[in-house]
């Protein structure tokens, strides 16, 4: 499996994302300017990657701008022609504006940044073993109206909630008092993926944390060596 990550002028973590692919999962990666529109290179068994940071500024709102750089243009068409992408934080932000997923990132609820290890866990699973995975974000408030939040739901379309250790979900687990304590959703297809988290911080030994690595075994099927 391929992967692509995009970068625009303000990312920051995509440096941490291509380390932990190809460092800690030994996957093949890309890097891509947001000013190009070739993705050519790749098929839809692979995945382009949004990473977190401030795009533009985060003027206007979160991902506002860069939802319209020439390589998002690209992104969309390969999204919808059933190709992976991933959206984490900013990226997350980015996929909602460009309506690749939908509801909105807003402020988070107590207004103001939040910066720490949070645990989730998937919300498909019954039993799973929760995740401590850092966040870093100012507006990461998932939110959508009832009809869109309901839909969702019907969907199967959640595929991280926050939780304590012991995974109970709940208000005091929620660092930015998301609808339903959502961390992550994919679109209705599953090839769009979006989440505040951020697993590539959790991806190495040496920082004393690999349970991001889980998250890119559970979207994307890949097993690390030290997984296996």
């Amino acid at each position: 499996m391929k992967f692509g990550v995009v970068v625009f002028p303000g990312s920051n973590c995509d440096r941490d994302m291509i380390d932990a692919l190809r460092e800690d999962l030994g996957q093949e990666v890309v890097a891509l300017w947001h000013k190009d529109k070739d993705i050519s290179m790749f098929n839809t068994d692979d995945c382009i990657v949004l990473p977190g940071g401030f795009s533009f500024g985060d003027y206007l709102r979160c991902g506002a701008i860069a939802r319209f750089s020439p390589m998002m243009q690209s992104v969309i068409g390969f999204a919808r022609e059933g190709g992976k992408v991933l959206g984490i934080c900013n990226g997350f932000q980015i996929l909602c504006e460009s309506g690749l997923l939908p509801g909105v990132l807003l402020r988070n609820g107590h207004q103001q940044f939040v910066c720490k290890n949070v645990y989730i866990k998937e919300a498909a699973a019954e039993g799973g073993l929760p995740l401590k995975i850092p966040v870093a974000h100012g507006e990461g408030r998932f939110f959508a109206d009832a009809d869109t939040l309901a839909g969702i739901e019907m969907h199967r379309q959640v595929i991280y909630r926050y939780c304590d250790e012991n995974g109970h979900v709940g208000e005091n687990h929620n660092p930015n008092a998301a609808v339903h304590h959502i961390a992550g959703i994919c679109n209705r297809e599953r090839n769009v993926f979006g989440m505040m988290p951020h697993p590539e911080r959790a991806c190495s030994a040496a920082l004393g944390n690999t349970d991001g690595q889980k998250v890119f075994e559970h979207l994307f099927g890949i097993v690390p060596a030290v997984l296996v």
